[in-house]
């Protein structure tokens, strides 16, 4: 159920025009989080990674709980995909900045997924619900 919560407050960070366009009101909150995103950004993308190597660590799920194992391992993924995307700057200037290739291919991957920013939001937004009810359902 964390996964979920935490993946749709990611996703509606990914999509703050969403959030405008049902709340006007919500601007002053998305100002004060801004100089926050890139570090929730970073949380999240190695939270993401650490949720993709723990799924395929627990791959024997697969065979007793195959929804629960695909959907853990899919939010991981639009985790990991959204906290690179939000906290890209932070982890250039940290982890990829020693290596002239490394910043390279950063820079590439984040040039592909720029512009499904706000598509990505908005299935992490999906899926997030999806796994707070899948988690309700297979391991509750």
């Amino acid at each position: 159920m964390i996964y979920g919560i935490a993946l749709i407050l990611l996703s509606l960070l990914a999509v703050p025009s969403l959030i405008l366009s049902k709340r006007p009101d919500a601007k002053d909150v998305l100002a004060k989080i801004a100089p926050y995103q890139g570090w929730i950004g970073v949380v999240f993308c190695f939270w993401g990674l650490w949720g993709i190597i723990a799924a395929v660590l627990n791959l024997g799920l697969l065979t007793s709980a195959p929804i629960w194992w695909i959907t853990w391992l899919a939010s991981s993924v639009v985790e990991a995909i959204l906290g690179f995307m939000l906290g890209y700057n932070l982890i250039n200037k940290y982890v990829l900045s020693k290596s002239e290739e490394g910043a390279k291919k950063g820079e590439e991957l984040l040039a592909k997924l720029a512009p499904m920013q706000g598509k990505v939001g908005l299935v992490g937004l999906c899926l997030g619900v999806w796994t707070i009810i899948a988690s309700l359902l297979f391991m509750g």
